[in-house]
């Protein structure tokens, strides 16, 4: 079995290849912990009778007894997770109404181990008031936040988020973190990556930073303390919304978020196509005097269009979860610019996955 050292290397040495045609430095790379890293899980339901278990199915095959694995634990997630994994399952075992049908669960946790971790449980049946009642009973028993999902329902009994805090250089950000929105799952790696960010970012608060995909502002809300303005974007209004209470939250006063995709924004930006939404927000494109922009894109990468608006910036931090796609896109950028600064961020050990930082300079 290869050792989690082991997995890193080929990672790294994966990685160091891919980047070589860009005349890249060499590699800061940020191991993870091997295991309880994951605040987030999701699993589904085996019923075998009356016997109930948690379940996983291998990859690329269909949920079917051949592909099943049953777990009792799973030492992937945080501690608090596997904590509460019998004592979830024993207690929904000993209540039919909570049982019958019910075929999946997902864990969002935080760090904070005096946090109460959101559980959804998910159902192929109509949630009825039976259902609510004894939810309310379980989620007081367990101390935990329920949300029950079936078919066209959701149903929140307390709410249906937690609230993250991360520490980067040795202050303390509140982030709100939704049930089913897009939030890191390795959260102790993802305050490593917002402090190389903001190293990247170095002190540049004469001048301002356009991020986009801003998401909920896990980003954004760390960068803002070294520029003097930021202008975020983002196209989801449920991160836009949870990305402004996070803004409110921390108390931050110099961060605006612009709800456009990348693609209107480079519309907005080239003068091609007016924004009421930006009208309405008091957003005027012309009063920032932009420095650097921050990309953290899907695994896609970053359109055509918006590339061309990202290479006219000096400075540029490219976070990304698809090494294919960057190098794509650096075949562009490093036409204009530099690699300075690239990282590795082992976010998911003992897969495939690889996420990377890159700061570039323009020459």
């Amino acid at each position: 079995m290869t050792t989690y050292n082991e997995q890193l290397q080929q990672k790294t040495n994966y990685l160091t290849e891919k980047l070589r045609p860009f005349h890249a430095p060499k590699l800061q790379v940020f191991p993870s912990a091997e295991q309880h890293y994951r605040q987030r899980a999701e699993f589904r339901i085996w019923h075998e009778g009356d016997a109930m278990s948690y379940a996983m199915f291998q990859a690329g095959q269909k949920a079917s007894s051949a592909s099943l694995i049953k777990l009792d634990n799973f030492p992937t997630a945080a501690h608090s997770i596997n904590d509460l994994m019998p004592k979830l399952m024993h207690a929904i075992s000993d209540c039919p109404v909570l049982r019958e049908r019910w075929y999946q669960v997902e864990f969002l946790a935080t760090l904070s181990v005096d946090s109460k971790i959101l559980v959804t449980l998910i159902y192929h049946k109509r949630l009825d008031d039976a259902w609510e009642a004894a939810a309310r009973q379980l989620q007081n028993d367990l101390n935990i936040w329920i949300i029950g999902r079936s078919r066209g329902q959701k149903i929140v009994l307390t709410q249906d988020f937690v609230t993250e805090k991360l520490t980067v250089h040795g202050r303390e950000f509140q982030y709100r973190q939704l049930e089913g929105g897009f939030t890191q799952p390795n959260a102790q790696i993802c305050e490593k990556m917002l402090a190389w960010a903001c190293n990247a970012a170095g002190n540049s608060k004469q001048f301002d930073l356009l991020e986009l995909y801003c998401g909920n502002g896990n980003f954004t809300l760390p960068l803002s303390q070294h520029f003097r303005r930021v202008l975020a974007t983002e196209i989801s209004k449920t991160s836009v919304a949870a990305a402004q209470w996070n803004i409110s939250a921390n108390q931050i006063n110099n961060i605006q978020i612009a709800r456009l995709s990348a693609e209107e924004l480079t519309e907005a930006f080239s003068g091609s196509r007016a924004f009421q939404r930006l009208t309405t927000q008091g957003i005027d494109l012309q009063h920032y005097d932009f420095s650097t922009i921050f990309i953290d894109p899907p695994r896609a990468g970053v359109d055509d269009e918006t590339l061309k608006l990202v290479a006219k910036f000096e400075h540029i931090i490219y976070v990304s979860c698809n090494p294919e796609t960057l190098c794509e896109n650096l075949q562009y950028l490093t036409q204009m610019h530099k690699i300075q600064e690239v990282a590795l961020f082992d976010q998911f050990p003992f897969t495939h996955h690889i996420e990377t930082g890159v700061l570039l300079i323009k020459k």
